[in-house]
């Protein structure tokens, strides 16, 4: 399906502020910055000074000096030479480095601004329009910091110089050939506007081709499944038509641009080859002069030309840079408050005993409490109002209900992944936003519908959570969720790989490693969220008889459509519309006759059904 990515809001010029502040990244690197610039300037004055060697060498062969008294010029021409290939080799290797030095720091500084940002950020962002931020924009923007700086660099040098030698010269000819800048101005202005919003379209479609690939592999088998083969690929032709159009227009107008400046510079060529041949018929002007005068006129309009270039290349990585910046410009709605940091950057300092958070406040989880909470979603969506509950140390609520109820809202709420809009979440009579918010999650343990492995063997994906784990503990976790046994079947016991996500696992044995996981962390609070939704009836069996273990001594939230998951349990909440329409144990549930009991007497049935 065609992937609309919520797109942000960009300037339309050139935004000098921000590549002001993509620049500034470059000082770091005083080692690679400085030597990058001075042989920029140092190449920009030695291609100027060949021109002054050509005319001496042409007025002094024109004047009769004997070819073997011209090693003077032989050896400046060598010098020149030389020092042109040092200052070359200087700045690409300068500008190499800076490159990826670049890259890596805006990759790095990316990565970890999406770690630290909130559910709420990635609800309306595809993964594939995320990638692209990582990948490409931060590859089109360490491009144009290094070569992009060098080229501006050597070409403000480079057009100084030979201005102020034409005027030295001859000015009324280097006048003349000064005149065509203005033009030049205003035809780089009336292109800057339209190549910017080109290329900001351009990598617009970018990003959705991006999105489109990561979900069509995502779901490659449901569409396999579905026959969907041909119109997934009409959706795509789509998102292909649309970045063929706008990178073609964003091409044509380069094509159009970067000529009419060549042009331009050919026009002053021309106009100093004939007034300065006047001159030399005239006797005005010296040979040497008219040729080191064309020389210059052609080299006027190659820096010109080179920070036109670059300008058309900065309107193009513009968008990347805005992209890039925005994502991290955006603060992150849930964090530590300046109280909380001054609380832990105080307590931080010294020796705490174990039973004190570092925070400075008690870290037994023994109370947590919903207080009137609201919440609703960005969209306006509206899921909890006045929702009121409190569950203690060692309890075990249950969450059932109609999907859409709000199940979910509740545990991500508990586990802030999200913050309420009204009322309050209290951690020990304390709102848990005055808590610090990685010793809360540290003391999350969550098990999800669809668990995710990632790339590596199973002792590395349960040792995840905790990597100071050793294997005999890694080994207890697995045998407390009965876990330990399919995996010693395993080629590789321990050892073997799981693949991509755990895709040469099945779901049941990729949810068993998962539980293994989450217990290895030895939680304080414990959330299953549908954990046996997907699996089959004996491995939910197994999964039973380890979440006695898992359950001990914690606080657990469990959200299951199985009812013979939750029968157990110290609380069962029914929620409806963000409600608790009935609390009670199972049995009591069952005896009033209400909506529980509707629920489980039918799923009982279609139980019972299915057996006979």
């Amino acid at each position: 399906m065609k992937q609309e990515p919520e797109e942000d809001v960009f300037s339309e010029r050139l935004d000098l502020s921000l590549w002001g502040k993509i620049f500034r990244r470059a000082v770091s690197y005083p080692k690679l910055l400085v030597p990058l610039v001075v042989s920029a300037i140092i190449i920009a004055g030695i291609e100027a000074c060949f021109a002054l060697v050509t005319r001496w060498t042409v007025d002094a062969v024109t004047a009769g000096q004997a070819f073997d008294d011209l090693w003077p010029q032989f050896l400046s021409y060598g010098g020149l030479t030389l020092g042109l290939a040092s200052g070359v080799w200087i700045f690409i290797n300068s500008a190499g480095g800076l490159a990826n030095h670049m890259s890596h720091d805006i990759r790095k500084e990316c990565f970890q601004r999406l770690q630290e940002l909130e559910f709420a950020y990635f609800d309306h962002r595809p993964l594939g329009w995320l990638i692209s931020r990582l990948t490409s924009d931060c590859d089109k923007l360490s491009r144009i910091i290094a070569w992009g700086s060098l080229d501006m660099v050597w070409a403000v040098c480079l057009v100084t110089v030979v201005s102020i030698i034409l005027v030295v010269l001859n000015p009324v000819l280097g006048l003349m050939v000064l005149a065509v800048v203005p033009p030049l101005v205003v035809v780089s202005s009336f292109f800057q506007k339209k190549l910017l919003l080109s290329s900001r379209e351009t990598r617009k479609f970018n990003s959705q081709i991006t999105a489109s690939f990561a979900e069509a592999l995502q779901g490659l088998r449901t569409t396999k499944s579905l026959v969907r083969e041909e119109e997934n690929l009409k959706d795509f032709q789509g998102l292909s038509s649309g970045m063929y159009r706008v990178s073609l227009q964003n091409a044509t107008q380069s094509a159009i641009y970067i000529p009419i400046v060549l042009t331009l510079g050919s026009v002053a060529a021309g106009v100093s080859l004939w007034q300065g041949g006047l001159g030399v018929l005239a006797g005005s002007l010296t040979l040497g002069t008219l040729i080191a005068f064309i020389f210059y006129a052609g080299l006027f309009f190659q820096p010109i030309n080179q920070i036109a270039q670059v300008l058309v290349q900065m309107q193009g990585a513009q968008a990347a840079g805005e992209r890039v910046l925005s994502l991290l410009g955006t603060e992150p709605k849930i964090t530590d408050s300046e109280e909380v940091l001054a609380k832990l950057a105080e307590n931080g300092a010294r020796e705490r005993p174990p039973e004190v958070a570092p925070d400075g406040g008690e870290s037994q989880i023994k109370t947590l409490e919903f207080r009137d909470v609201d919440f609703c979603y960005e969209d306006g969506e509206s899921v909890l109002q006045g929702f009121n509950l409190q569950v203690k140390a060692g309890e075990t609520i249950a969450l059932v209900g109609a999907s859409g109820g709000g199940k979910s809202t509740i545990v991500n709420l508990a586990s802030r992944f999200y913050e309420p809009t009204g009322g309050q979440i209290l951690v020990n009579g304390i709102d848990f936003r005055e808590r610090g918010l990685a010793w809360f999650q540290s003391n999350l343990g969550i098990v999800l519908q669809g668990p995710h492995l990632f790339s590596g063997t199973v002792r590395e994906n349960i040792r995840y959570g905790r990597p100071d784990a050793s294997d005999e503990e890694i080994e207890t976790a697995a045998r407390n969720v009965n876990a330990d046994g399919f995996i010693r079947e395993l080629e590789d016991g321990y050892e073997t790989e799981v693949g991509e996500g755990g895709d040469r696992l099945s779901t049941g044995q990729k949810q068993l490693i998962s539980f293994a996981r989450a217990l290895l962390s030895d939680p304080q609070i414990f959330i299953m969220d549908e954990a046996t939704s997907s699996i089959d009836t004996e491995t939910e069996q197994m999964i039973q008889k380890g979440l006695e273990t898992i359950f001990e001594g914690r606080m657990s939230f469990v959200i299951a459509h199985r009812l013979s998951t939750i029968r157990t349990a110290d609380r069962i909440l029914v929620i409806q519309k963000g409600q608790i329409l009935e609390s009670g144990t199972h049995e009591e549930l069952l005896a009033k006759e209400g909506h529980y009991h509707t629920l489980y007497t039918r799923q009982f049935g279609r139980s019972v059904a299915a057996l006979t």
